[in-house]
C-alpha cells in the first residue's frame, strides 16, 4: 500500500471513530457539570415556636428582637409586627384588597414592603405608620437589605439592586448553579456577606454570593416540613417553604412557609470561608 493510501484509510478510520468519541464526551459532560455545583449546607433546629396558620407568609425579618411578617393574598395580605418569643402580633397594618404583599425589608428606620403585580412598594416607619410609595416595573417577590442597598427578586434568576431612599435601580446580578440559572428566587435574607434565597415551590435556600452570583451552598429543609404535624386547613399545593430572617443577636435563623404551624430557629454551619467556599457534591 502507498502511503498517500495508507494516510487516507487513516483518515477513514478516524472519521468513524468520531461518532463512538462525541458519544462519550457527551457522557462525561453533565458529571462535570454536575461537580462543579455547590454542595448541601447542614443545619440544626435550635427551637420551634407557634406560627399563625393564617399568616401566607411572603417576608420575614427580625429586627431589634421582634418579628416583622409581610403576608400575602388579595383581601388578606397585611405588615404585621410580632413579638419572636409567642409568635403574637404587636402591631399590624392590612393592604387594600387588591394589593397582594410580598417581600419586606427593614432599611435603618423604615420597613419596605413589595406587592406582587401592582408594581408598588409600600414605605412604613417602625411603628407601620406609612410614609412614602415608590414605584417599579415588573413583579414583586422576595426583598432584603445588606446595610447599603436592597436586593430584589421578581421571580426569576435576576436579582435587581436598588437604593433604599428612591428604589431607583443601581445595578443587579444573575443566579447561577454550576454555570445552570437558578429561577424562582423568593424571599431573602442577607446575612454573612451572603445571599440567602428560597426557591419557590421547593423545599430548598440558595445560598448566593451576591459579589457574582454563584450558588455557595444549599440548605434542603424538606425534613422540617415532613416532620411538623399539619393543620386541617393544609394545602400542599400552597403552603410552601417561604420566610427567612436572620437574628444577629443569635447567629440563628428564622425559617417558615406559607401558614406553617412552626416558626423554626436552626443554626446553619457556615464553611470556614462560606463567601469563597464553592465546594463540589
Amino acid at each position: 500500500m502507498r502511503k498517500d493510501q495508507l494516510a487516507f484509510s487513516w483518515f477513514l478510520t478516524g472519521v468513524s471513530l468520531l461518532p463512538a468519541l462525541f458519544a462519550l464526551l457527551a457522557l462525561f459532560a453533565p458529571a462535570a457539570n454536575a461537580a462543579a455545583r455547590a454542595s448541601l449546607w447542614s443545619y440544626r433546629v435550635v427551637a420551634t415556636r407557634a406560627h399563625d396558620i393564617d399568616a401566607f407568609t411572603q417576608g420575614l425579618v427580625v429586627h431589634r428582637g421582634q418579628l416583622i411578617e409581610s403576608t400575602g393574598r388579595y383581601g388578606h395580605s397585611a405588615l404585621i409586627v410580632r413579638d419572636l418569643a409567642t409568635g403574637l402580633a404587636l402591631r399590624r397594618v392590612t393592604l387594600a384588597s387588591d394589593l397582594f404583599g410580598e417581600g419586606a425589608a427593614v432599611a435603618g428606620n423604615r420597613i419596605v414592603q413589595l406587592t406582587w403585580k401592582a408594581g408598588l412598594a409600600l414605605v412604613y416607619d417602625l411603628k407601620l405608620k406609612p410614609v412614602a410609595r415608590f414605584r417599579y416595573d415588573g413583579e414583586g417577590w422576595g426583598l432584603a437589605f445588606d446595610g447599603k442597598q436592597l436586593l430584589m427578586s421578581d421571580g426569576s434568576a435576576h436579582i435587581a439592586l436598588r437604593r433604599p431612599d428612591t428604589f431607583e435601580v443601581t445595578g443587579g446580578f444573575d443566579v447561577r448553579d454550576g454555570g445552570a440559572p437558578v429561577a424562582r428566587l423568593n424571599e431573602l435574607e442577607v446575612a454573612h456577606q451572603l445571599l440567602f434565597a428560597n426557591v419557590w415551590e421547593t423545599d430548598r435556600i440558595a445560598v448566593i454570593d451576591p459579589a457574582s452570583g454563584t450558588v455557595r451552598g444549599w440548605l434542603d429543609l424538606a425534613a422540617l416540613r415532613q416532620g411538623m404535624r399539619k393543620p386541617d386547613t393544609w394545602d400542599p399545593r400552597e403552603h410552601v417553604l417561604n420566610g427567612i430572617a436572620f437574628d444577629p443577636a443569635t447567629g440563628h435563623f428564622y425559617v417558615t412557609g406559607k401558614c406553617w404551624p412552626v416558626l423554626f430557629e436552626i443554626a446553619v454551619d457556615l464553611p470556614r470561608d462560606p463567601v469563597a467556599s464553592s465546594a463540589s457534591r
